[in-house]
């Protein structure tokens, strides 16, 4: 596999496991706040607040994953 295959698939990877992760820890966060999106039928502010932190969950897990691949990537000898 070339190397940019493979920086493509770690990325790939990265992107993924931010996404679920952080949209898991914002569901949680937000049901220790006493909201939760999953298991309401309703549309209104505490819905709206719930989603919006698990948005920001695997926003900033897509982040936090990519800066560990970035610091990874730097630590390898290149090959």
């Amino acid at each position: 596999m070339d190397t940019a295959m493979k920086k493509a698939l770690q990325q790939g990877i990265a992107d993924a496991l931010g996404f679920v992760l952080g949209a898991l820890a914002g569901w949680h966060l937000g049901q220790a706040f006493g909201l939760d999106f999953i298991a309401s039928k309703a549309w209104g502010l505490a819905e709206m607040a719930s989603l919006a932190l698990i948005l920001a969950g695997s926003g900033a897990g897509r982040w936090l994953c990519r800066q560990a691949l970035a610091q990874w990537q730097q630590g390898k000898p290149k090959t």
